[in-house]
This record gives structure tokens, sequence and C-alpha cells, in this order.
């Protein structure tokens, strides 16, 4: 186990929302993750970017949370990615949809 997990939104700017996430992404821990993609939603945020930076593991928990919100808004996931989320971006392919930047 990493660190402890938490997602944080900061305050938007200029229809920007940043949610920010720590620790482990699982199917136990993303939920709030998911409930932050759907406020940006229902908000009618244009751009949401996700910063994984402190993210030190994920699984397919969080890959389906980050394909279903890339269906119905804008996201730009940001770094840079631990190893093992990168390694998992790369071996499901999901790098190409969801094109993650390291800032």
């Amino acid at each position: 186990m990493g660190e402890a997990t938490w997602v944080r939104t900061l305050p938007d700017f200029d229809g920007t929302r940043v949610i920010v996430c720590s620790g482990d992404l699982d199917s136990a821990t993303t939920e709030p993750l998911r409930e932050a993609l759907r406020a940006a939603e229902r908000d009618g945020i244009r751009k949401t970017v996700l910063d994984l930076a402190a993210v030190s593991f994920a699984d397919s928990a969080l890959l389906n949370t980050l394909v279903q919100a890339h269906r119905r808004q804008r996201l730009v996931v940001v770094g840079p990615c631990h190893l093992q989320v990168a390694r998992l971006f790369q071996v499901t392919g999901t790098h190409t949809l969801l094109d993650p930047v390291d800032d």
C-alpha cells in the first residue's frame, strides 16, 4: 500500500476544473474520483484536468472511470505518472486515448 488516498477538487478557473488525486486508486477507492468527475460534467465545466502525479497504484477501476469520463467531457490527464500507472496505461493501450502529459 502507498500513501493515503484522497481526491481534491481545486477552485475552477476560466471554465477549467482541476482534480488532484493521491495514493492508490482501485475498485475500493475510485468512487470519490467518479463523483468529482460527474460533478464537473453536471456543472458544465468545459475542461477537466486530472492530476495523477501523486497516484502510486491504479487498476482497471481507474481505467474504467477515466474512459467513461473521457466519453462525456474534455478530460486532460497530467502527471508525471508513477511508473506503475504509466505502465498500466501502456499495457492496456489507454495511453493513446487518454494521452497523459507530464505537466
